[in-house]
């Protein structure tokens, strides 16, 4: 299935994507594309709706984050090691964790805005993991049941305030309209490998990243199961896995976005994005 939330900021319905690539309403089923929806039992039970009867989304509304009441946002940093490379760091020995946060998540078409001071955003394609289950301690044989979906995040970044503005990573990951996230969340039943996806994106058209998740460094089981071991992953968590090279910062030399730019991206079977780049709003 391929579940979608949509509607204005804040008041986004329930809905999933029927074959004809049409919005059918889900409202009456369900209140939001959350919590224990997200279940394997949840997912089931809205698997077995006859998607006929599910009224049809007229126009063309705004897609929102494919997940609502997300807890937190986890990322994993130089997750690729073709990426490791072309940035000139060592792979890591065990994953790096970092976070985004909440006000960072967008829906997938939403501008994203350049913040005040800002002179290196840069864009990165990764992709998301939506957790379904409550996951603690976890082995990695088991890790892949705690797993609702996948769905594509443009983990957006500005790394002056990344690299250079001291401490941690966050605050150059967590500005409003960050974390693009979506179109749509497709259930795990529905992906037959998410060690085997195309990846790609696009500024003004002209190609920045190509890649596949085949040359993660640390595949989604291992993430889930490292994860489990410091905190406990809840129904709705997002985990966005890393990158492929083609960044900005890793460019000689380097290229970063302005406003009026325009972002593509996508993965294989996952849906594509776009964000047009914006000044900041108060």
């Amino acid at each position: 299935m391929k579940l979608v939330r949509y509607g204005l900021p804040g008041q986004e319905l329930p809905g999933l994507i029927d074959d004809e690539g049409a919005i059918r309403d889900l409202s009456a089923h369900v209140a939001d594309i959350s919590g224990s929806v997200l279940s394997d039992a949840g997912l089931a039970k809205l698997a077995a709706i006859d998607v006929d009867t599910l009224p049809v989304v007229d126009g063309d509304p705004r897609l929102g984050p494919c997940v609502g009441d997300v807890s937190k946002i986890l990322c994993i940093g130089l997750n690729y090691s073709d990426h490791a490379a072309e940035t000139g760091a060592e792979p890591p020995s065990e994953p790096i964790v970092f976070t985004k946060q909440l006000n960072a998540l967008c829906g997938p078409n939403d501008d994203v805005e350049m913040p005040r001071g800002s002179d290196a955003l840069d864009w990165e394609v990764e992709l998301a993991v939506i957790i379904g289950k409550r996951a603690k301690y976890v082995s990695e044989a088991d890790a892949m049941k705690h797993v609702a979906g996948f769905a594509v995040m443009n983990d957006v970044s500005e790394r002056t305030f990344q690299t250079k503005r001291q401490g941690q990573w966050t605050k150059g990951k967590s500005h409003d309209t960050f974390g693009p996230l979506g179109p749509w969340l497709v259930t795990r039943d529905s992906v037959a490998d998410p060690h085997n996806l195309a990846m790609w994106l696009d500024v003004n058209g002209e190609r920045r990243q190509t890649g596949n998740t085949s040359t993660l460094i640390f595949n989604v089981p291992h993430v889930i199961s490292y994860l489990s071991q410091f905190m406990t992953l809840m129904p709705g968590d997002v985990i966005t896995t890393g990158t492929p090279p083609g960044v900005g910062m890793g460019m000689k030399p380097p290229q970063y976005l302005k406003v009026g730019d325009v972002m593509t991206l996508g993965i294989d079977g996952l849906g594509e994005q776009r964000q047009t780049v914006i000044e900041a709003r108060p």
